[in-house]
């Protein structure tokens, strides 16, 4: 339902319910209007599931026959459409009311109501004409003056959005995913290529009347950009149970879910105990096999009711929808967010500030992989009414600053929610059931408006394994901006196949660390300010073991000024990194070695890097790290990684120019241990 609803039956006819109250003084017609008064109290409909609203309306339909001067025949037919969400029949039976007698009641609420549905179905001036009626009446609602008051700005907000449309064509994602059974809430990993979703499906195994229940199904997109067919998550995943509201890692391999047990656990076994009501579990992916769900380790759960989570692209921070109760308000549901610790617990969660979470509902919360770009769905900020899709930015100290509307028509006078943006924030996915569709709900996507984009964010790829027995390595990635010095992604490889993938929003420079017990970091740079093309890195990662190997490590993330020995302030993260892994390897010895490019004269090359091999040196003696464990050489150009002759062959200009670079680099070799 597209706007707040409110029950009219008990503040409306409260002081009508003798015969002597009414308008009316037709016997037959206020006998009739007594039947349909009490035909959903007493009956069901033909599905056996609601309140018989429609005999009611039949009987009184035949009580406005008798009587078409019968107001509150008028009203109590009007409520009964409303509640069977027939918007239109039902404000025509509260202006047929309001045309019979303006003044019903010293409050003035049916005008308020009235304009609740036109808002409701877009006829937006007649909405705030009654809304400013409704608020001229001395004895008004307070609550419903408050509630008034929002429906009047949502309503000029919409007239204005509706002047001023952004640019939305949504497109059926295609027959691989959706079908006749309805699918929702999709979520994607980083590189773009693997969708998952959840769809409603028939199931016999399901107690009660409907025999249906929600299960998770999974898409990969083919080379040529089709998604093709989903197939269903494994079955220690799925149950005959409900599960719904998926997140998955930016790299694909650990998945946050909802599901609803007891707390004693008994309709999904051991591992879906629950603490509440609704509860947030995890699965993670080891080589082709996914783990056992468990009921998120930590502080996120709770008594009440948790869902709709969103995995950030390291894993590490995870936002989320709980059922909240605030002093004298009903219950609503809020956006919380939690961190992940180093013991793998999630701390306890803390509720997003006042300016993003209101009063009403927050719900399908989305962090894009930037890390920075939130998306969600509100009730209770300023827009086209009822539930619309907003977006929420952080600036460079963490602090996220106020939600900004979709606009029109991404949203509209329907609820819309399960938003869905792809890494490189050009494409939006959500679900509608639109005609034209192949049944119920279907996933859609659309070009997300420029204006409204996330920062791009392409993403790095590849294997770690160790040099020398070429065997995987479940390696730690450490990705570190390096203007502020701050981590932005901690993930690790898969610890069967060491495959991994971490996300590079662009704009920044980046330090790459990659560490595992027994080996010598790796470190990388990613210089994505204007990144060479939109494609994602691939890249294998060597780890050279401590014992048995004399490879030269380099240190990527070491900088200097142009031809001098001065260490630039972005060198300390990788440094600082040096620093640590001498501390913790403390029977290590290590020799620092600084190359150049063979351009200019190879003694002022010499001194050179001898100077900037030396200052690395005296750095990590000023860290606490003893002389005695440390040397420096200075190579020149005499240990190229590419030789002229090599370099001379490159087809570009910018192609020889990154091979110089390689040459001129530090690193550090193992002289003992």
């Amino acid at each position: 339902m597209k706007y707040l609803f409110f029950t009219l039956s008990i503040l409306l006819f409260a002081s009508c319910s003798t015969a002597q109250h009414y308008s009316s003084s037709n016997k037959k017609a206020i006998k009739l209007f007594e039947q349909g008064k009490n035909e959903p109290g007493t009956n069901l409909d033909a599905s056996g599931t609601l309140p018989n609203y429609r005999g009611g309306i039949d009987y009184l339909n035949q009580a406005l026959e008798k009587d078409p001067q019968f107001w509150e025949a008028h009203m109590m037919a009007g409520e009964f459409h409303e509640l069977l969400r027939e918007y239109q029949p039902a404000i025509d039976h509260f202006k047929k009311a309001l045309a019979i007698n303006p003044q019903q009641t010293s409050t003035g609420s049916t005008y308020f109501y009235l304009a609740n549905l036109q808002q409701a179905v877009g006829d937006y001036d007649d909405a705030i004409r009654n809304i400013d009626i409704f608020v001229q009446f001395r004895n008004a609602n307070p609550e419903l003056v408050y509630e008034a008051n929002r429906i009047r700005s949502n309503c000029e907000f919409a007239k204005n959005a509706l002047k001023n449309p952004t640019s939305f064509n949504p497109i059926n994602i295609g027959p691989g995913i959706n079908t006749d059974n309805p699918e929702y809430f999709p979520t994607i990993t980083v590189d773009g290529k693997t969708i998952l979703f959840t769809r409603r499906i028939k199931d016999g195994r399901v107690e009660g009347p409907f025999k249906e229940q929600e299960d998770f199904f999974v898409s990969q997109l083919s080379n040529r950009g089709i998604w093709q067919t989903a197939v269903a998550m494994p079955n220690n995943v799925n149950t005959v149970n409900n599960e719904g509201a998926p997140t998955i890692s930016a790299d694909g391999r650990s998945l946050v879910f909802v599901a609803c047990p007891d707390a004693t656990g008994k309709d999904y076994g051991e591992n879906r105990t629950g603490k509440g009501s609704c509860d947030l579990f995890y699965t993670k992916k080891l080589g082709s096999n996914w783990t056992n769900p468990i009921n998120l380790p930590g502080n996120v759960n709770s008594f009440v009711w948790e869902s709709q989570p969103s995995l950030s692209a390291d894993g590490r921070t995870l936002y989320f929808i709980r059922r909240v109760s605030q002093r004298n308000q009903p219950m609503n549901s809020d956006i919380f967010v939690s961190k992940l610790d180093d013991n793998g617990n999630w701390g306890t969660a803390q509720r997003l500030p006042d300016y993003i979470n209101t009063s009403v509902e927050e719900e399908s919360v989305l962090i894009h992989p930037d890390g920075k770009t939130l998306y969600f769905a509100s009730r209770g900020h300023i827009g086209m009414g009822g539930s619309d899709l907003f977006v929420c930015r952080m600036d460079k100290d963490g602090n996220w600053g106020k939600p900004e509307n979709l606009g029109y028509p991404i949203n509209t006078q329907f609820d819309e929610n399960s938003l869905m943006v792809s890494p490189d924030g050009e494409i939006a996915f959500f679900a509608s059931d639109r005609e034209g569709g192949y049944g119920d709900l279907d996933i859609y996507y659309f070009e997300m408006p420029e204006r409204l984009r996330p920062t791009k964010t392409l993403y790095f790829e590849g294997v770690v394994y160790d040099i020398v027995t070429k065997r995987p390595i479940p390696g730690k990635f450490q990705l570190i901006d390096l203007e502020t010095g701050k981590e932005v992604i901690y993930s690790e490889a898969d610890k069967l196949t060491g495959e991994f993938m971490v996300s590079l929003p662009v704009n920044k420079q980046y330090a790459l660390n990659v560490t595992y017990p027994g080996y010598a970091f790796f470190s990388e740079n990613f210089d994505m300010i204007n990144p060479d093309n939109n494609e994602a890195i691939h890249m294998d990662v060597p780890m050279v073991p401590l014992a048995g190997s004399d490879q030269s490590i380099v240190l990527a993330n070491v900088f200097f000024d142009l031809s001098k020995s001065t260490l630039r302030k972005e060198s300390y993260v990788e440094l600082d990194k040096l620093v640590s892994f001498l501390n913790e390897n403390s029977t290590i010895n290590i020799e620092v070695g600084g190359h150049t490019d063979s351009r200019g004269d190879a003694k002022s090359n010499k001194i050179l890097s001898n100077d900037r091999a030396k200052a690395v040196y005296d750095y990590v003696i000023q860290k606490g790290i003893a002389k005695e464990r440390l040397s420096y050489m200075g190579y020149g150009s005499t240990k190229p990684v590419y030789t002229d002759e090599q370099i001379g062959q490159l087809a570009t200009e910018k192609e020889k120019e990154k091979a110089h670079q390689s040459n001129r680099r530090t690193e550090y070799k193992i002289t003992t241990k």
